[in-house]
């Protein structure tokens, strides 16, 4: 998890525009507001006036309106690792890019997994970053090999997957289905805004849990 800071909007914008120029710098950390608990309608009510919440043909496809609006703003630096939701997402850009890796649940066997203990960030005096355990915590698990660099000497099978690339520019929508892993990238200072719609637990989670189900006996995990 990341260490979590509250401030002025304002001074986020400052901090994200005086850093628009440099590479990663770890000690610094990395800026990205990116609280999903529907952030845009719960904490920038200010902004409701200027962004839907909800796109009607979306929440008419689905018969439902969605769960959260979420708010996305922060840093190049800041990437999201390989992961998948239990969310239709409909994501828009409203300025600068969104760098996709997509790849369908259908490849989720070729998908490793591992179990890690949860963490968190945390500051130190000195700028630098200490990564602390959760105490007594069940491990989780979580995807470790990176998209941008995949190590198939250690995961061999994920040479097998067919990822696709996608960038969304400002103006633009991605529907993202539920159960699809996605890793995300994004251009310095992008600004977007999601609309994530709870998935049917139908018939396609009934065949993916299948695929996990077959991954964990054949240890693909």
């Amino acid at each position: 998890m990341p260490e979590e800071r509250r401030m002025p909007f304002a001074s986020l914008l400052d901090l994200i525009e005086s850093r628009g120029g440099g590479g990663v710098d770890g000690r610094r950390g990395v800026f990205y507001m990116q609280k999903q608990c529907s952030s845009l309608t719960e904490e920038l009510p200010e902004l409701i006036g200027d962004v839907d919440t909800e796109i009607p043909w979306m929440s008419k496809a689905l018969g439902k309106h969605p769960d959260a609006v979420n708010f996305w703003l922060g840093e190049e630096a800041a990437v999201t690792s390989l992961h998948k939701d239990h969310y239709e997402n409909l994501y828009c850009v409203i300025s600068g890019e969104k760098h996709f890796i997509l790849l369908p649940p259908s490849d989720r066997p070729f998908i490793p997994y591992e179990l890690y203990p949860p963490a968190t960030f945390k500051q130190r005096e000195d700028g630098s970053f200490d990564v602390v355990d959760e105490e007594a915590a069940e491990k989780v698990p979580w995807i470790p090999v990176d998209p941008l660099n995949p190590d198939l000497e250690r995961y061999p099978d994920y040479g097998l997957a067919r990822p696709l690339h996608c960038t969304v520019r400002a103006g633009e929508m991605l529907y993202l289905p539920s159960l699809w892993f996605h890793h995300v990238r994004q251009s310095q200072g992008c600004i977007a805004v999601n609309y994530w719609y709870d998935m049917e637990f139908d018939v396609k989670y009934n065949y993916f849990q299948l695929l996990e189900s077959l991954s964990a006996v054949l240890g693909k995990n």
